[in-house]
């Protein structure tokens, strides 16, 4: 675990990241980063109509990422360790998935003058699951201001996930298909996941459940 200070899990909506976050960050005692996304004014409103609200409550969550990230580089690192729900890249993932071409243009001003301060991870983890899978899970929870997030929304932002990490070369990636495992219920499904990520590799790999 020496050579991962900073872990950042990644992946879709529902698939999981919060809760592999504080499960791992519980077990090799780290400092959680969890992403603020109920706090976000313009959540819901934008899933009832994501062209008229997209913009505010993208820049939102740039600049919510932007301040916690900023706390990453006043935590001494070598002292402890972090594990966060999310990677500040993301931001544009969604952003090119929700904005306009006009609204890109601006965007992308604002995110260039934020992200030279941004340090990043050590390992990525990013998670998948089919669509189906994911509205299934999205649905079990209940969460108020995912009420009206449409499947074919939630299939958009799936196959923009896997489009940008098909490419991602940034830090080292483990890549895990979470359909047919459960490390919420499953202790020995976490317990095989963890032993993954405490001994990962250089470049990309996969994750195959035993």
């Amino acid at each position: 675990m020496e050579s991962a200070r900073y872990i950042a899990i990644e992946g879709p909506i529902g698939v999981g990241k919060t809760s592999l976050a504080e499960r791992l960050a519980e077990v090799i005692g780290a400092v959680v980063l969890r992403e603020v996304t109920e706090e976000n004014p313009f959540l819901s409103s934008f899933y009832q109509d994501p062209k008229r609200y997209a913009f505010q409550a993208q820049l939102f969550f740039l600049l919510s990422r932007y301040r916690q990230q900023l706390d990453l580089v006043q935590l001494d690192l070598f002292q402890r360790s972090v594990v966060s729900d999310y990677v500040f890249a993301k931001d544009r993932l969604f952003a090119y998935t929700n904005l306009d071409e006009d609204e890109i243009v601006l965007y992308e001003e604002v995110y260039s003058l934020l992200r030279a301060r941004i340090p990043s991870p050590d390992l990525v983890v990013l998670l998948q699951a089919g669509t189906g899978v994911l509205m299934d899970r999205i649905e079990s929870r209940r969460r108020d201001h995912e009420r009206h997030l449409t499947i074919e929304y939630l299939d958009r932002i799936n196959e923009a996930y896997n489009r940008y990490f098909f490419r991602y070369t940034e830090t080292p990636l483990l890549v895990v298909n979470t359909d047919s495992i459960d490390f919420v219920h499953r202790q020995a499904d976490f317990d095989d996941l963890v032993h993954e990520i405490m001994n990962f590799k250089p470049g990309t790999t996969s994750y195959v459940p035993k």
